[in-house]
């Protein structure tokens, strides 16, 4: 069977993110194309900073951490990321957190043509989108994390309270009940609590599997949140939760075509 550009992506992300390095000759035989339309397949990947190919193989091991973490779930946070884009305006401007489900939406975003300008902390996402020339980007000073290459800290915060964006959307580690959405680093989470007081409204973007996690710091609590996007395999106790604080509910499909 032959596959197109799309589903042979799925399919290269689906194997590193079960077997972290894989052979090419392997990649090869399993998606059934030649080894020059492989080597243009990854070496798309590798120009976006999501995967690297040496000698023979191929490896999430060397990727950024955010690299990383987007070859798993890759075509749920795909498809959220298409849909987080349909709410945002033409001309808006959009405050944006760092993170995999983040990373996807900047790309969509700046794809759109909306004439958008992103206010980020994200070295990634600033680098991740910064080929394509139709989005202005602003990015916020403040403690540099190396691993997830994301500012944060006092210093981002104030810097945040000169931008007054229409929507900030941010990605999440967990959900607790009756606690809210969270995180695993205490600085990066106090950083999205302090930058969600100067948006007019406050959207995560997350797989429902991060609602079977948790993390150690609430981000921010869920009477403070416009809506959520994620997969329609979110548990339902968890969406009733949601809807109990009439959140604004949107679910893409967690299987089949786009």
């Amino acid at each position: 069977m032959m596959y197109d550009f799309k589903h042979r992506t799925i399919m290269i992300l689906d194997l590193l993110a079960v077997h972290k390095t894989v052979k090419l000759s392997m990649l090869s035989e399993a998606l059934n194309i030649s080894h020059v339309t492989l080597r243009k397949d990854l070496d798309n990947l590798e120009s976006r900073g999501i995967i690297k190919c040496t000698h023979g193989y191929a490896s999430l091991d060397g990727a950024d951490n955010t690299c990383k973490r987007m070859a798993f779930c890759y075509l749920i946070k795909q498809r959220i990321a298409k849909a987080a884009v349909q709410i945002v305006e033409e001309g808006e401007t959009i405050m944006l957190e760092s993170g995999s489900c983040c990373a996807l939406f900047a790309e969509e975003l700046a794809l759109a043509h909306k004439n958008n300008t992103i206010i980020t902390n994200s070295v990634f996402i600033t680098n991740y989108i910064r080929k394509i020339p139709t989005i202005k980007i602003v990015l916020l000073g403040g403690y540099y994390q190396a691993e997830s290459q994301v500012l944060v800290g006092p210093v981002t915060i104030n810097e945040a309270e000169h931008f007054f964006p229409d929507k900030y959307f941010f990605g999440s580690d967990g959900f607790i009940s009756g606690k809210g959405f969270t995180g695993r680093d205490y600085l990066r989470t106090e950083t999205i609590l302090g930058l969600t007081q100067y948006a007019n409204k406050s959207i995560v973007l997350t797989e429902a599997a991060k609602f079977d996690h948790y993390g150690s710091f609430v981000m921010i609590g869920l009477d403070n949140i416009f809506g959520v996007f994620t997969d329609d395999s979110i548990p339902k106790e968890a969406e009733d939760e949601l809807n109990k604080y009439n959140i604004k509910l949107y679910k893409v499909s967690a299987a089949g075509e786009n």
